[in-house]
């Protein structure tokens, strides 16, 4: 569940848990934790076999001993505490209320999206994330994902249901958890989805001056033309004027040492 773990852990869709003996999760995606994973295994009485005897899960011993000594080196305590701090606070309310506001702003986006006239995997959402797909707009995942790079952007192309290459495919991966930590809401992901078509509507301009059909030759041509770097310039400014008014996590500019 290493996506959606942390809206598992606040309760605001439906866990695994009740259906699997064993769950496992990385803990820096939607958790919101340090690099690392967890193994949660059940204990205790799985049955009672024909002969009334109790029968107990096995699992505890074979994991433990496959992650220490068998494929991990020694744990470490800033990132163990790391972990016990993002636990602490999927405990909260507050967290529930982040959790829920995720949901809600990817709801809201996807519906901008879609609006827009983009095609997403699965017609939509219910988690944190949406796929969109690329292919009605004539252009691909790996030229959308250099465009939006070069405005300060960060997706990540992504295969759709179709596609024959993992290094040209025709979507884009997009999620909401990290901007909702930095205070975004659902009318800021309006002005997002606003941005994200700007960067398309520059990758199809960028494709239709490029006379190859390499990635190589497309930044080629990104990278050259002044009036199609004039563009790029000026969504990236807008971009980095609208970011500006939400804090950056952990970072306060205040305490800056060098102030330029």
């Amino acid at each position: 569940m290493a996506h959606i773990s942390g809206l598992v852990a606040a309760g605001v869709i439906p866990s695994p848990f009740e259906y699997a003996d064993i769950v496992t999760t990385t803990t820096y995606k939607s958790l919101r934790g340090p690099r690392g994973a967890m193994i949660f295994f059940k204990k205790g009485v799985k049955e009672v076999n024909k002969q009334g005897k109790e029968v107990l899960y096995d699992y505890e011993d074979k994991i433990n001993q496959a992650v220490f000594p068998g494929l991990q080196s020694a744990p470490h305590n800033h990132t163990i505490a790391g972990l016990a701090v993002a636990l602490k606070q999927a405990t909260t309310p507050e967290y529930k209320a982040y959790q829920e506001q995720v949901l809600s702003n990817c709801s809201k986006f996807a519906e901008t999206l879609m609006k827009k006239g983009y095609e997403l995997v699965s017609s939509g959402t219910e988690n944190h994330l949406v796929l969109v797909n690329l292919k009605n707009k004539g252009i691909d995942g790996s030229r959308v994902e250099k465009v939006l790079e070069s405005v300060h952007i960060v997706a990540n192309k992504n295969t759709v249901p179709g596609d024959v290459s993992a290094m040209v495919p025709s979507g884009i991966r997009m999620g909401t958890p990290a901007l909702t930590s930095r205070g975004f809401v659902e009318k800021d992901f309006v002005k997002v989805a606003e941005y994200f078509d700007a960067a398309v509507t520059v990758a199809v301009k960028i494709k239709a001056e490029t006379t190859g059909t390499k990635l190589k030759e497309f930044l080629a041509t990104m990278q050259s033309s002044p009036h199609l770097q004039s563009e790029i310039a000026k969504l990236r400014h807008e971009v980095e004027e609208y970011a500006k008014q939400f804090p950056t996590i952990g970072f306060e500019k205040e305490t800056m040492k060098y102030k330029n």
